[in-house]
């Protein structure tokens, strides 16, 4: 009985191995490709999928060229060195695309960052585009007595005072003011605003702080001096010691400047320019004037007597 049952299971699993295998060999078959109609490009652009906006440009903010990376001195400007940056308030002279920058060089390098103006590509260093013609700037040594105590800016405005000591030639020492209303360009390494006030981008705002830092020990000054008035400047810098006096702010030189004024030292120069004597410091010249009063002292008459007649005279 059992070898009959073994016998019908053995039967039934080899039927069973014999479907597997023609389904699988069904199965492998691959189906024949079905034709497909040939694709035409058409010029049509696809339409953006909803929901996707496209973005709307502020209206309010203007675009400026900046550059995308350090630029090396004489080296042409490529277009994948410039970005165009969307601002509220575009600086005054800067480029608004890149076909105005590109292929120009510039003769000194630029850091990445910086707005590109006609100024960028300009020759001359930053001292000789911060005067103007009929200037010229000069250095003139320093301490922090020279220099006002270490508190000079740039932009302030000084006058050059000259003391002249006694000597062989002149023995009466005097002190004028040389040259007035000068105007202050850099202390030290600290450099002042370029013309149209702009600030040099030639240094990082970490670099100009550390510069602020070190003003109070500059040992060096320069200043803008008219060319008529140079060498006398130059000449009283040898003469004998020299003091800078600074003037108000409330005078508006630095306004008036940027105004287009370049004569301000012109206008308050003077013939005398204050020439102060040592002799009118002096007590000399005041012992002939009586204390309080002001005016000159009149010598005393002497009371002579001859005989009976008595009369007054001055010696």
């Amino acid at each position: 009985m059992s070898s009959r049952v073994t016998m019908g299971l053995a039967v039934l699993f080899l039927l069973g191995a014999l479907f597997a295998g023609y389904w699988g060999l069904v199965l492998s078959r691959q189906p024949a490709p079905v034709a497909q109609a040939p694709v035409v490009q058409t010029d049509t652009i696809a339409a953006p999928p909803p929901g996707v906006e496209k973005p709307v440009e502020d209206p309010t903010r203007q675009p400026v060229l900046v550059l995308a990376k350090d630029i090396p001195a004489y080296e042409p400007i490529k277009a994948d060195d410039l970005i165009v940056e969307r601002l509220k308030v575009a600086p005054a002279g800067s480029f608004s695309s890149p076909e105005e920058a590109i292929g120009r060089m510039s003769w000194r390098p630029l850091a990445a960052g910086t707005w590109l103006t006609d100024s960028s590509f300009e020759a001359g260093g930053s001292l000789a585009r911060m005067i103007r013609p009929g200037e010229r700037a000069l250095a003139l040594s320093i301490d922090e007595i020279i220099g006002a105590g270490g508190q000079l800016s740039p932009g302030d405005y000084v006058d050059v005072l000259l003391y002249l000591p006694s000597d062989q030639t002149n023995p009466d020492r005097s002190a004028q003011t040389v040259v007035p209303a000068l105007r202050v360009l850099s202390v030290g390494a600290l450099m002042g605003p370029v013309n149209q006030g702009q600030q040099e981008q030639g240094i990082s705002r970490d670099e100009r702080a550390q510069q602020q830092k070190l003003k109070a020990n500059a040992r060096s000054v320069v200043v803008a001096v008219p060319e008529k008035l140079l060498s006398r400047l130059m000449l009283a810098s040898q003469a004998g010691p020299l003091r800078l006096a600074v003037r108000s702010a409330e005078e508006k030189n630095l306004e008036r400047y940027w105004a287009g004024d370049s004569d301000i030292a012109l206008e308050q120069d003077t013939v005398s320019r204050n020439v102060t004597h040592f002799n009118q410091l002096s007590m000399g010249a005041a012992r002939s004037v009586q204390v309080g009063s002001g005016e000159p002292r009149k010598p005393r008459s002497i009371e002579v007597i001859r005989g009976n007649q008595t009369a007054q005279q001055t010696p």
